[in-house]
């Protein structure tokens, strides 16, 4: 019987850099999609799904991502001494996530990439399957997709990637999974990971997204790549890398996420984002309804 998945990585250590000059002074990770930065989106996902352990790695000054979550007494208090009691509500309420989660921080140190903040997060984890979800996905599904996820390591016992439908032509964007076996419901067996492939060249017709069930085998092989990293000095260490590696003897799952998924990494796809989460807000959606359709006709929500 598979380990339960108590713990998960949100890596956020990185720069932002394609959402500059935004960026500069704060985190990509902070920045709002609806009422909500994005980083709480993801928060909320893993509670949601059952996860009682969130190591949140950073780098440089990010204190404003902890500031955040931090529960704030004396701003409660204020807010409702002055009548302000659905904000005071509010800001209670993050707070709290901050204990249901266990929020833990940890700054990032080692080679460049995005492998090096699981490996510092998984030293405390022994042989624990672990949940990794990057802060820049916002998804929108019935059930969250670090719950998908969990369901199909479950179903298991082994390494699974979060997978979504591509058109052919995103190929060059994305790592594509080899598939080696479709066993229904978005449950597929595959055999390594090509990255940014031609559509031509593509081996599948799925894009491997922003979430991963590690398990400690994966673990070993960042650890493996860290070791040879110190060696040369070259490339940056890469989960991917460590999943083809193991993928090579090996058994890894991707799982199909049923979700709408909204990416915030860069700027057209952040404002999608924030757009489709405005119009779908219950009290401000319908003006922004008729604002769209005021500037340039009608508008549904993707």
């Amino acid at each position: 019987m598979p380990k339960t998945i108590r713990r998960a990585v949100i890596p956020a250590a990185g720069l932002g850099s394609r959402l500059l000059p935004l960026t500069k002074a704060t985190p990509k990770e902070m920045l709002p999609v609806g009422d909500k930065p994005v980083i709480e989106h993801t928060v909320r996902e893993l509670l949601a799904s059952g996860i009682t352990d969130i190591t949140i790695v950073v780098s440089g000054d990010k204190s404003v991502i902890q500031e955040h979550f931090r529960p704030n007494p004396l701003l409660v208090t204020q807010l409702r001494e002055a009548g302000k009691t659905a904000y005071a509500d509010a800001v209670e309420e993050v707070g709290e996530l901050s204990r249901s989660g266990h929020i833990t921080y940890l700054h990032q140190h080692g080679p460049y990439g995005n492998g090096t903040p699981v490996l510092n997060a998984a030293r405390n984890f022994g042989d624990e399957p672990i949940l990794v979800l990057w802060p820049d996905d916002v998804f929108v599904a019935e059930v969250p997709r670090a719950q998908q996820l969990i369901r199909a390591y479950e179903a298991t016992s082994c390494p699974v990637l979060a997978l979504m439908p591509m058109d052919a032509n995103d190929s060059r964007r994305y790592g594509v999974p080899v598939v080696k076996e479709d066993f229904g419901d978005g449950l597929l067996r595959i055999t390594g990971l090509v990255e940014k492939p031609s559509p031509r060249d593509a081996p599948s017709a799925y894009a491997a997204i922003g979430g991963y069930v590690v398990t400690p085998d994966i673990i070993d092989e960042l650890r493996e790549q860290t070791r040879r990293w110190h060696e040369h000095r070259t490339g940056e260490i890469y989960l991917t890398d460590a999943i083809n590696a193991y993928a090579g003897s090996r058994a890894v799952y991707g799982q199909v996420i049923q979700r709408k998924w909204y990416d915030t990494g860069n700027p057209l796809t952040y404002l999608i984002a924030q757009f489709a989460a405005a119009l779908a807000d219950p009290e401000h959606g319908p003006h922004l309804h008729e604002l769209a359709r005021e500037l340039g006709g009608p508008v549904t929500p993707g």
